[in-house]
């Protein structure tokens, strides 16, 4: 009989579970007050009795104060609350691209569950110093103003800012619209929008082919505030996944302005003093916190990179605020986008006095570098010149002749919203820019010529637009073919009139 007893336990072995188990002592919206987890630390994951989950936010003498994820049932006051020394994780894996996700990567499309491959945490620790590479790859954007004047880097941090209503969005997306075909991934986190923004969102990625390799998570404004402060974290993390892998990353944050007014939410429930704009004194750190992982790491580590493109709302174009100046001193550089300028006509809205990017000329093409170099200043002292010369008539030829320029660089610049321009045509359209030839162009021929010159320049020499793909600059003999290419078009577009001025200084 003992050795029978003997087999039975040897086939079936017990399974051990070792667990703190505490009280619920109160519940107040999604903040829990327990009792009885003596070991439990900041930013591990518990479980209640009836499934929820929850994380460690802070601690007072005798109490754990525990945030509420999603909504399994009433939690009541004497329920027990269960700490397995685990700090909170969630799935990450190649599966989840191009699904829809809530802040827990949980499935939120429909399409049943996700395969995972592994599991990340949340609030993981940014790449040290020795782990990253210089910035050495431009990312595409397919926005003229931001490839030319404002380049962003692989592995740069790039705040968009502005009022509501601007554009900001639209920029970021159409920067995901760009990534198609070049193998990255794109992570979209909504933080507060409303539902109907991120079902237009969604709508949009799904028509253009961009979300087979996009992944959304979705916290808009109808979720739990508790999955809102979590969204840009779970983005984030998703994104570790394949920069550890040796992918290129693209995360936009939609947006941390109201990431900020929920976490000073989330801190009022917790009785913790506000200070500046009644935000909690370590707003700085949760934001320093996300935006330092974003890295270009070693190729020792797969060489992969994880870009963020944080957007942030201000009022009235007060860059000054508590949030607004936080982001952009942690940032290596923003995009402003003005209201003046947007209402004007002039889309996408940016302004070049108050944007800047910090590090990604250093990875920009050699060519692109050479065309644009002079066209930050080039505009500014246009819109100076513009307004000094509103009231006057009589102007000098000079002045009539850098007018004219702005305007050509005006309409060259702007673009409408969801068409990305390629690298190339960038470059080809910018070298026509150098060459002076759009300064005698109307603003609809010029129009035309941003739909056409692309086209004609890859029917005359195919391999011209490879080569510089491939090299990145513009050799002598590119030019030369460029100027023949201006030749034979320009007549076409203006009516039969000579093309001389192909060859024009600019």
């Amino acid at each position: 009989m003992l050795n029978a007893q003997t087999r039975d336990v040897t086939r079936q072995p017990a399974a051990f579970e070792v667990r703190e188990t505490g009280t619920v002592k109160s519940v107040r919206e999604l903040i829990v007050r327990a009792v009885g987890l003596p070991s439990v630390m900041n930013g591990q994951m518990v479980e209640f009795a009836n499934g929820a989950r929850g994380m460690v936010m802070g601690f007072t003498e005798h109490e754990v104060q525990i945030l509420i994820f999603g909504g399994k049932g009433e939690i009541r006051a004497g329920d027990e609350v269960y700490n397995r020394g685990q700090e909170f994780r969630v799935p990450v894996g190649d599966a989840f691209v191009g699904r829809v996700v809530n802040s827990l990567c949980e499935p939120m499309d429909g399409r049943g569950p996700v395969a995972a491959a592994e599991a990340y945490p949340v609030f993981g620790d940014a790449p040290g110093v020795m782990e990253r590479q210089p910035v050495e790859q431009t990312l595409e954007t397919g926005t003229r103003i931001l490839d030319a004047v404002i380049p962003i880097a692989k592995g740069q941090r790039q705040l968009i800012i502005g009022d509501r209503m601007t554009g900001k969005s639209t920029l970021a997306l159409d920067a995901i619209l760009n990534q198609q075909g070049r193998d990255a991934v794109c992570i979209y986190a909504c933080t507060g929008k409303t539902y109907s923004s991120l079902v237009r969102f969604i709508r949009l990625l799904e028509s253009r082919g961009a979300l087979a390799y996009s992944i959304v998570v979705s916290a808009p404004a109808s979720t739990p505030i508790g999955e809102q402060y979590l969204s840009p974290y779970t983005a984030c993390t998703l994104g570790e996944y394949f920069m550890r892998h040796g992918r290129h990353v693209l995360v936009m944050f939609d947006d941390l302005t109201k990431h900020a007014w929920v976490y000073r939410q989330l801190s009022l429930l917790l009785e913790r003093a506000p200070g500046r704009e009644a935000y909690p004194g370590d707003i700085f750190y949760i934001h320093s916190q996300l935006l330092e992982r974003a890295a270009y790491l070693n190729p020792e580590l797969g060489g992969g990179s994880m870009t963020f493109l944080p957007i942030c709302d201000i009022l009235q174009g007060d860059v000054t605020g508590f949030v607004p100046s936080n982001l952009v001193s942690m940032t290596d550089g923003q995009i402003y986008l003005s209201t003046a300028l947007f209402n004007k006509g002039v889309k996408p809205a940016i302004d070049f006095g108050l944007s800047v990017s910090r590090i990604g000329s250093k990875a920009q093409w050699p060519a692109m570098r050479e065309l644009s170099g002079r066209l930050r200043l080039e505009y500014v002292q246009y819109q100076e010149l513009l307004q000094m010369t509103q009231l006057r008539t009589n102007l000098s030829a000079e002045a009539e002749g850098r007018l004219k320029r702005g305007e050509a660089i005006t309409a060259l610049l702007m673009q409408p919203k969801h068409q990305p321009v390629a690298m190339e045509d960038q470059i080809l359209q910018l070298y026509a820019l150098r060459r002076g030839v759009l300064d005698t162009l109307s603003a609809s021929q010029i129009r035309q010529f941003k739909q056409e010159f692309g086209p004609a320049v890859r029917e005359a020499a195919p391999k011209l637009v490879e080569e510089l793909r491939e090299q990145r600059v513009l050799s002598p003999e590119m030019k030369r073919t460029l100027d023949e290419a201006l030749k034979r078009y320009l007549p076409q577009l203006i009516g039969g009139s000579s093309g001389g001025t192909a060859t024009g200084g600019g």
